[in-house]
C-alpha cells in the first residue's frame, strides 16, 4: 500500500501522546497542588483518572473499531483527546482537570486499539512485524520522555501548556490521516453489544482500581476488596453473556487457542515484572540518586531511544524472524532482567554503570515487546484486529498495574522492616526522612536504598521468569 510508512508515522505519533498522558503529569503534581489548590486526592484522581477510564474501556473500544470502522474510530479518538486536552489546558478547577482527564481516556482507549488495528491491515509480510515493532517502541519512548518533555514546558510555559500542546499535534494527524488511512472493518453483523460493553467496562474498572488503590488504602480494606468482589463478578457475567450471543462483542472461542491463551499470559507476565521494575528504577534516581523527576527521566531516555533505533532499523524484527517469537520473549527478557539486575547490584554513584545496564535492557526490550504484541495479535483472525488490539491492551494496563502495585508493596514492605524503631510508623521514604533526626536520616536512607535494591531484584527475577514463562506456553502451543 503506497504511504503504509507515513500512515504508521500517524499512528505512531497517535500513540506516543497517549503514552505521554500516562507520564508527563507526574512533574506538575507541585504545580497543581498549589494552583488549584488541589487536595492528595484529587492528585491522584488528577492521574488515576486518565487511566481507569482507558483501561475500562479498551476491549469495547476494540470491538467498536471492528464494528464501526477502524479509521473513523482513530479519527474520533484523536478528536476526543484533542477537545480532552484543550479542557484540560484550560481547567480552572480541579473537578474541571480531572472531568476532562477521563473524556481523554475515551479517545485513548479508541486510540490505543485503533492505531495497532489500522497498522495490521496496513502491512503484511515481513514488513508487518517491522511495524508492530516500531508502534511498540513508541510507548517505550512515550514512558521515558514523559518526565523531562513535562519539567521542560514547566520550566518555560504554564502548567497548562502541558496539555494545551496536545492539540496542534492531534490536528495534524486528524490532518493527515483523514487522507491517507484507508477504512477497513470486520465482516460480522449484529447490532452493538451493550450489554457486554457495559459489564466490561464497569468490570475491568473496578478490577484495575482496586490494584491501583491497594498499596495506598490497604489490600483489605473495604473499598479495595469490595471494588475487586465486583470486579471479578462483573467479568464474570461478562463472559457468560459473551458465550450465549450470536454477535459476542469478545469471541470467548478465542481462548480455546492455546497459542492466543500463551500470549495473553505473556503480556501480563512480561508487563508485570518490567512495568514495575521500571518504576522502581525511577524511584532510585529520583529519591537514591536525587535527580528531579524530569532529569530522571531524561537519564532514562536512552533505554527508550535504543529500543526505537533498533526497531526502526528493522534490527530487532530480523532478528525476531531469526529467533522465532519464543525464543525472541525469552531472550529479550533475559537481557531485561540482566540489565536490571546490574544496575541494581553494581554499586557505583557515575553515569557509567547505569547507562550500560539501560542500554542492555533496551535491546532486551527491543526484542520481547515486539515479540509478545505480534503473538498475540496473530493468534486472531486479521478481520478481528481491533479485538486483539483490545485484549493487549487491556492486559497490558492490567499487568502494569499489577507490576506498580506488588512490587511497591514490596518495596515499602521492605523498607518499614528496614527503618529504625522511632520511626516504624511512618508510611514513606520522604515521610520518614521528615521525622528523622540528624542521625536517624543517613539510616533512612541506607533502609530506603536496601528496599529498593531489594524490589528491583524481585523485578528482575519477575521479568525473567515471567518471559521463560511465555516462551514455555507459546512454545507448547505450537
Amino acid at each position: 500500500m503506497p504511504h503504509r510508512w507515513l500512515i504508521l508515522a500517524v499512528l505512531c505519533v497517535a500513540q506516543l501522546v497517549v503514552v505521554l498522558d500516562n507520564t508527563v503529569l507526574t512533574v506538575a503534581v507541585p504545580v497543581l497542588t498549589t494552583e488549584l489548590d488541589a487536595s492528595t486526592a484529587d492528585v491522584q484522581w488528577m492521574i488515576n483518572a486518565y487511566a481507569l477510564v482507558l483501561s475500562g474501556l479498551l476491549l469495547t473500544a476494540g470491538a467498536a473499531a471492528d464494528r464501526y470502522g477502524r479509521r473513523r474510530m482513530l479519527l474520533a479518538g484523536l478528536v476526543l483527546f484533542g477537545l480532552g486536552s484543550l479542557v484540560a489546558g484550560l481547567a480552572s478547577t480541579s473537578g474541571q482537570l480531572i472531568a476532562a482527564r477521563a473524556g481523554m481516556g475515551v479517545g485513548g482507549a479508541l486510540l490505543v486499539t485503533s492505531t495497532l488495528a489500522v497498522a495490521m491491515q496496513v502491512f503484511d509480510g515481513p514488513e508487518r512485524s517491522r511495524a508492530i515493532g516500531i508502534w511498540a517502541a513508541t510507548s517505550a519512548l512515550g514512558f521515558a520522555v514523559g518526565p523531562p518533555i513535562g519539567g521542560t514546558i514547566l520550566a518555560h510555559l504554564p502548567w497548562g501548556a502541558i496539555f494545551l500542546l496536545n492539540v496542534p499535534i492531534v490536528l495534524a494527524c486528524l490532518l493527515v490521516g483523514r487522507v491517507l488511512v484507508p477504512e477497513s472493518r470486520g465482516p460480522g453483523g449484529g447490532r452493538l453489544d451493550v450489554w457486554g460493553a457495559t459489564l466490561s467496562t464497569a468490570g475491568l474498572t473496578a478490577v484495575v482500581f482496586s490494584i491501583i488503590a491497594g498499596p495506598e488504602r490497604g489490600w483489605v480494606s473495604t473499598e479495595v476488596v469490595g471494588a475487586a468482589v465486583v470486579g471479578v463478578v462483573l467479568l464474570g457475567l461478562f463472559v457468560s453473556w459473551e458465550r450465549r450471543i450470536t454477535h459476542p462483542m469478545l469471541d470467548m472461542h478465542f481462548f480455546r487457542d492455546r497459542r492466543f491463551v500463551g500470549a495473553v499470559s505473556g503480556v501480563v507476565l512480561i508487563t508485570f515484572g518490567a512495568t514495575g521494575a521500571l518504576f522502581l528504577l525511577t524511584q532510585h534516581l529520583q529519591f537514591v540518586r536525587g535527580y528531579p523527576a524530569w532529569e530522571a527521566g531524561l537519564r532514562m531516555a536512552p533505554f527508550a531511544l535504543s529500543i526505537v533505533l533498533l526497531n526502526v532499523s528493522g534490527v530487532a524484527a530480523a532478528v525476531i524472524r531469526r529467533l522465532g517469537l519464543a525464543a525472541a520473549i525469552a531472550v529479550g527478557m533475559a537481557l531485561l532482567a540482566a540489565g536490571l539486575a546490574a544496575v541494581t547490584l553494581v554499586s557505583s554513584d557515575g553515569y557509567a554503570v547505569l547507562l550500560g545496564g539501560l542500554l542492555v535492557m533496551g535491546v532486551g526490550c527491543s526484542l520481547a515487546n515486539p515479540a509478545i504484541v505480534e503473538a498475540v495479535m496473530s493468534a486472531i483472525p486479521a478481520e478481528k484486529a481491533g479485538a486483539g488490539a483490545g485484549v493487549d491492551g487491556t492486559m497490558t494496563e492490567v499487568g502494569s498495574s499489577l507490576g506498580v502495585a506488588v512490587l511497591g508493596a514490596v518495596l515499602n514492605a521492605r523498607f518499614a522492616a528496614l527503618l529504625p524503631a522511632g520511626l516504624a510508623g511512618a508510611q514513606s521514604y520522604p515521610a520518614a526522612l521528615a521525622a528523622a533526626d540528624g542521625p536517624q536520616r543517613a539510616a533512612v536512607t541506607s533502609a530506603f536504598a536496601s528496599a529498593l535494591e531489594t524490589g528491583q531484584l524481585v523485578g528482575a527475577a519477575a521479568v525473567l521468569a515471567g518471559g521463560l514463562l511465555a516462551a514455555a506456553l507459546l512454545r507448547r502451543a505450537g
